[in-house]
């Protein structure tokens, strides 16, 4: 299953289990287990950011997908179905 996570200063579905920073969540549709399920690899995902940190700053900028891919998170399948926001995009 494909998560788009968009950083946000203002709300969030989940927040980073090392520096706290929140995220909003954008998801294929999926049932309910499979998000409960999805959702320790979202925080594994996020602690792994501080693991090859640069400059200060762990997360992208910019809405980003797990697991990663080489495409823009905006023309992910997560990002289509899950109802990303054009201005995220």
């Amino acid at each position: 299953m494909q998560v788009v996570c968009q950083p946000s200063q203002s709300s969030s579905d989940v927040r980073c289990p090392v520096c706290g920073e929140g995220f909003l969540l954008y998801w294929e549709r999926t049932s309910r287990t499979e998000r409960h399920e999805t959702l320790g690899k979202i925080q594994q995902a996020l602690s792994d950011h501080h693991k090859t940190e640069a400059e200060g700053k762990a997360h992208p900028v910019a809405a980003f997908n797990i697991p990663s891919w080489s495409g823009l998170a905006r023309f992910s399948g997560a990002a289509l179905l899950g109802g990303l926001p054009d201005i995220a995009r």
